[in-house]
């Protein structure tokens, strides 16, 4: 049997302390959710998506911007609207007279963070315009597939579906976000420090970036080594099939959910200095990779549900 690599034989020191200082970052400018910001950077670092769902105010697009402005990566940001078209965000092809011929203007989708400030205030057609560009990494139009910068990252923000001027993301959509999360209201001591300190705004533009986009991509390829042990795949093969029999439960999670949540469980531990998963870390992200995939009943909600899941499953199953 092959031992476990130390994490020294994953990350270079260098690179061990410049994500450290990253995520510091990030927490001073995000107050008090240190959990949330971590989860960002599992995102990040596995290579998927990152969903933030809450209500207005609560820090949404701060923490898009915090990461963006810590992340030294081309960034670009698109305030979703009832009237946006797929071409706002993909491009178009304009004649040239000149030229006589066509030429593609790239839209904002071609950066390397995409902020999409409340996705489902546009409407289902524009929504979908993102599905190809998230799950391969490219768009075609025009016939002709176009390449997106690697590494590639979208942060989308929504509002409750219950608010006025919403669209309810696809499933499908849905499924291409690697995490969703909520951020909730600050607690007393950090909410202070918010209405007497300096705007978020003003500290952020004041931020240097901490990453670029070799170091990103080297930590990614680290995140693919780390381990993951027989027993390991077990216990996320067993919840996997707790959630297609679990009460409540209309659509369980597809074997796709589960190469999700092994991704976002290396990305986990890596952040943590291991390169092994533990079954911690897949408690831990499990709420956060399962309840925007759960189909459920009427009665239930997903997030009752994927805490269930977990309690039902022993880690030695």
């Amino acid at each position: 049997m092959s031992a476990i690599p130390a994490p020294a034989q994953i990350l270079t020191d260098d690179l061990r302390h410049a994500l450290r200082r990253a995520q510091d970052q990030v927490n001073t400018l995000v107050l008090g959710k240190p959990l949330q910001v971590r989860l960002a950077f599992v995102a990040l670092l596995a290579g998927g998506h990152l969903l933030i769902e809450d209500l207005p105010g609560l820090g949404k697009t701060t923490l898009a911007h915090a990461l963006a402005a810590t992340l030294g990566l081309d960034f670009k940001r698109v305030q979703f609207t009832s009237d946006l078209l797929p071409s706002d965000i993909l491009g178009v092809s304009v004649y040239e007279a000149q030229n006589r011929r066509f030429e593609f203007h790239p839209g904002p989708v071609f950066t390397h963070v995409l902020l999409a400030d409340e996705i489902n205030r546009a409407p289902p057609r524009t929504q979908s315009a993102l599905l190809e560009a998230m799950a391969e990494h490219q768009v075609s139009i025009d016939g002709q597939t176009r390449p997106l910068p690697d590494p590639f990252f979208v942060i989308a923000t929504q509002n409750p579906v219950d608010l006025s001027g919403t669209y309810p993301l696809p499933d499908s959509q849905l499924d291409r976000f690697l995490l969703r999360m909520a951020l909730g209201y600050p607690d007393p001591a950090a909410e202070r420090t918010l209405l007497a300190g300096t705007d978020r705004r003003d500290l952020i533009a004041t931020v240097s970036p901490l990453l670029d986009a070799p170091r990103i991509l080297a930590l990614q390829r680290a995140v693919q080594t780390v381990h993951t042990s027989d027993a390991l795949l077990d216990y996320v093969q067993a919840l996997l099939a707790r959630s297609r029999s679990q009460p409540g439960v209309r659509v369980g999670l597809s074997p796709r959910a589960g190469l999700a949540l092994l991704r976002a469980a290396r990305a986990h531990a890596l952040l943590l200095g291991r390169a092994h998963v533990l079954p911690e870390d897949v408690q831990a992200l499990f709420p956060a990779v399962a309840e925007h995939r759960l189909v459920a009943e009427a009665d239930t909600h997903p997030t009752d549900l994927a805490r269930a899941i977990v309690q039902a499953v022993p880690v030695d199953a």
